[in-house]
């Protein structure tokens, strides 16, 4: 089959149907050999003939049949893996995502469907674990998610301060060249900004921030330079955060520009979903669509993206 495509209407030439899906799907996921999702058995059998023929499969040991969802973020959907392959395909080949009235209408699902879709596939995004702490010169900065205080009903301004005032605090570590780290978190205050950047950053690496007091003492453990951004000062040799303001941009233009609004409580989706895409800028749409597959291991209730924060 047809692993190399530069757009949708070439993913749909290689896989014009659900079993060449199913295939695509299978060649990836059972890339290292068959296993069974249940008990991880790698002795599986297909069914070959009947409606179920490579649809399903059974467990040499445990005796359970499953289907190349299970076990994976599309089990318990009726939603076609070619459908899935459509959406995958533009929430990594967009810059800014997709929003879900817009995949809704492209893939003929509901909108809420096509949320909840979009949802399992940022669950799929997310980091799970990092293979070494971030080393040479990393910027260090934190931006602010959310809507004006000025746009805002008079009874849910908080007042007319300026800055991450009625906010989300979004805190980031960039290495150049490398990989960006990011995710919401509560405050700025300076024990919790050391403890994280100690536990991502090498001890010895060269980190660049703004002035903000949270970073001062910093020199203890890193080569530590600093710009002024409140004096004008943006750059200064090899000193500045220019790096992550993109990588901020880039996030603010997804939020702002295609969703308009996202709710804190959902924000670190949407954030694993930014810093997934920009830690593979640089990979081809296909190989990049490949790999988000080879990690969609594990789901996501419903009822639990609804449930209250």
């Amino acid at each position: 089959m047809r692993s190399e495509f530069n757009s949708l209407y070439e993913l749909f030439e290689a896989i014009p149907d659900e079993r060449a899906a199913i295939d695509y799907f299978k060649a990836i996921r059972w890339k290292t050999g068959e296993f069974c999702p249940h008990c991880g058995h790698d002795k599986v059998y297909a069914f070959a003939s009947g409606p179920s023929a490579g649809k399903m499969w059974k467990c040499a040991q445990c005796r359970e049949r499953f289907s190349m969802k299970t076990g994976t973020i599309f089990e318990d959907s009726n939603i076609a893996i070619r459908k899935w392959l459509a959406a995958i395909w533009f929430i990594t080949s967009h810059k800014k995502g997709i929003a879900s009235t817009a995949l809704a209408k492209d893939i003929d699902v509901t909108q809420k469907t096509a949320w909840f879709m979009l949802h399992r596939l940022r669950h799929a995004a997310r980091t799970r674990s990092f293979n070494r702490p971030l080393r040479g010169v990393v910027e260090i900065d934190e931006t602010f998610v959310g809507g004006k205080e000025s746009n805002k009903h008079a009874n849910k301004r908080q007042h007319k301060g300026r800055g991450g005032v009625g906010k989300v605090i979004v805190f980031g570590m960039l290495e150049r060249g490398g990989e960006l780290r990011a995710a919401p978190i509560e405050d700025m205050k300076a024990d919790r900004v050391r403890v994280l950047i100690r536990k991502q950053v090498k001890p010895g690496a060269a980190v660049m921030t703004d002035e903000h007091g949270s970073y001062q003492g910093l020199n203890r453990r890193f080569k530590h330079e600093t710009v002024n951004h409140g004096q004008g000062e943006y750059v200064r040799g090899d000193a500045h955060v220019n790096s992550i303001e993109g990588a901020w941009a880039l996030l603010k233009r997804q939020i702002y520009g295609i969703h308009h609004f996202v709710s804190p409580k959902h924000l670190h989706r949407y954030v694993a979903e930014s810093v997934w895409r920009y830690n593979r800028r640089d990979v081809k749409d296909a190989p990049r669509m490949a790999e988000f597959l080879g990690r969609t291991d594990g789901r996501l209730a419903y009822r639990t993206l609804i449930a209250k924060a």
